[in-house]
């Protein structure tokens, strides 16, 4: 079976495994299906996902121009810290940044390498977990916008990481830990604005991801060095595809590539 489109990153859907989708414009895989399956990648070309030309992937699957210019590229995304829209103030597009950072935000502890602090919109919970290959997760506090909950971010990733060790997780080298311990430990370095939305006695969630095989030695497979690729999918984790050899393909750093996918 054939499958064609620009890469976007895998929509999720909640299970025991968690179901894994590439959507494309005319097509969608569920990709659990194809598990244990000969896969072939073949990369066609560039399409931003903004503009819809023919050029270099710069970032988030955005061409350069698009990038710097777009809305939902400022700064603010990758740094919840620097929104703006609270107090009026305009980074590329106020109604848009009101529309986004005026919502509820989560600040929540992950374990998918080790502990990590992370931001997400109250919506995108438990996506953005699944997305970072955590296999537990909790809430720490619910704000009513991305500055309080950026804040909140920055002060207690003094003491937890912010980032994830993706080949530690990949590889499924973890270490369970007690997330609520965390979570109250952490309370005394929750900025004061940000305390009175501390979310008391919630419960860690659970993660069961598709993977019949981990890799032992990750190896990263990029389109623009290699650009076809055939091997057997052995499990799905985060927004990565692995395969038997120990190649891993993550789909979300590829968005903006237009491939075709072969399945034997």
């Amino acid at each position: 079976m054939l499958y064609e489109g620009v890469l976007q990153k895998m929509q999720t859907e909640i299970g025991k495994p968690i179901q894994y989708y590439l959507v494309f414009k005319n097509d969608f895989l569920n990709v659990n299906q194809v598990l244990n399956k000969e896969i072939t990648i073949n990369f066609i070309k560039h399409q931003c996902l903004n503009c819809g030309l023919d050029k270099a992937i710069y970032r988030q699957g955005f061409c350069k121009k698009c990038f710097f210019e777009i809305p939902s590229a400022g700064d603010w995304i990758m740094r919840p810290e620097l929104s703006t829209a609270h107090l009026n103030k305009e980074d590329r597009d106020l109604a848009y940044e009101k529309k986004v950072q005026l919502q509820p935000h989560i600040v929540y502890l992950a374990n998918s390498s080790s502990v990590k602090v992370g931001v997400t919109r109250k919506t995108q919970v438990p996506t953005r977990w699944i997305d970072q290959g955590a296999h537990e997760a909790i809430e720490v506090v619910e704000v009513p916008n991305r500055y309080l909950a950026g804040i909140t971010e920055v002060a207690l990733k003094d003491y937890v990481s912010d980032k994830t060790n993706w080949r530690k997780m990949l590889k499924n080298e973890v270490v369970d830990e007690s997330l609520e311990d965390w979570k109250n430990k952490l309370k005394q370095y929750i900025p004061e604005e940000a305390l009175p939305y501390f979310l008391e006695n919630n419960k860690e969630i659970e993660i069961e991801f598709p993977v019949n095989k981990y890799p032992t030695k990750v190896k990263s497979l990029n389109l623009d060095k290699t650009p076809i690729y055939t091997g057997t999918l052995v499990g799905i984790k985060g927004q990565y595809l692995i395969f038997d050899d120990d190649t891993v393909f993550n789909i979300r750093s590829n968005e903006g590539y237009y491939v075709s996918i072969n399945v034997s």
